[in-house]
């Protein structure tokens, strides 16, 4: 019961955060208010406020959703497939599970308007932090280590973290009518030639 209450949180504080997300994109940061997203997710006030102190903390609760993602299909990946293509293959699921938006040039500008706000700042490295700790564990569970006494998962976690930022950047900048996944199996694929699992771990 306790996992079914916690997914169906899960899936609430996603919906806010598209919400909020959608709207603060289409008409501006400074001209959505709680009400706005509550009324565009169909639940009160209370409820917005029951899982988000603030607009950016709506916002980047989807970036935190993104990397938890990750951890996930890290877990449910192979045994046996070695460990940066199954890195790769858990970023490239938690893409294509994320829903499709417009590729529309109006559209991308908006976007990184929004997520480069001044507002948005302290609430994205709060999210990274977090998604930090928990993919260290994803990945100290596959390769028999400990999150927190041993470096690499640490480490490769926050490797992870930075690489799909630095893909999700370029790809906004450089090309959004490509495909993000290209861009990410470029970004492992560097990452996977300059750090290396540790010796004797798949």
């Amino acid at each position: 019961m306790t996992g079914l209450r916690e997914r169906k949180k899960r899936e609430t504080r996603l919906a806010l955060s598209r919400a909020t997300i959608a709207l603060v994109v289409e008409r501006g940061w400074d001209e959505v208010g709680v009400e706005d997203i509550a009324a565009a997710a169909n639940v009160s006030e209370r409820t917005f406020r029951n899982y988000f102190t603030s607009k950016a903390e709506a916002v980047a609760a989807s970036h935190l959703e993104r990397a938890l993602v990750v951890a996930d299909e890290l877990r449910s990946q192979p045994a046996d497939e070695p460990f940066w293509p199954a890195v790769v293959s858990a970023v490239r699921a938690s893409v294509s599970a994320a829903p499709a938006s417009s590729h529309d040039g109006a559209h991308m500008e908006r976007v990184k308007l929004v997520m480069t706000h001044p507002s948005l700042h302290a609430e994205l490295l709060r999210a990274d932090d977090i998604a930090k700790d928990e993919l260290a564990a994803a990945i100290a569970e596959r390769l028999g280590l400990d999150a927190e006494r041993d470096l690499f998962p640490q480490l490769a976690a926050s490797v992870v973290t930075a690489g799909v930022a630095t893909a999700m950047r370029f790809w906004m900048v450089n090309d959004p009518r490509g495909s993000v996944i290209e861009v990410l199996g470029r970004v492992f694929e560097e990452i996977g030639r300059g750090l290396p699992v540790p010796e004797g771990e798949s």
